[in-house]
């Protein structure tokens, strides 16, 4: 979330043998949260207030639809298990003080 707060833009891939998945969080101005497909691309443009509050409040996500689509932003909490993942940019588990 970090990067996503600071420079409004996160990226990542997803390989399907000969063809590529870019999937991308991006902020924008706009009031309400939106979403393209494009050249194997999914972006999910999310308003900046959005992610503001998000960073700095106990809210989890946000919710929105564009027609039929139903468009959905989450904090990304750490694990309660091991994981091999990177989780270094994740929020603290609301629920691993209460595992203790």
């Amino acid at each position: 979330m970090y990067r996503l707060v600071h420079e409004g833009y996160l990226e990542d891939k997803t390989n399907f043998g000969k063809r590529e998945l870019v999937y991308v969080i991006q902020k924008t101005n706009e009031k309400e949260l939106s979403a393209f497909f494009d050249d194997n691309v999914i972006c999910l443009q999310v308003p900046g207030h959005m992610i503001e509050e998000l960073n700095k409040t106990d809210r989890v996500g946000f919710e929105g639809k564009q027609g039929d689509l139903l468009l959905l932003v989450e904090k990304d909490f750490t694990c309660l298990d091991n994981v091999d993942e990177d989780q270094s940019d994740n929020y603290p588990n609301p629920l691993a003080e209460k595992l203790k």
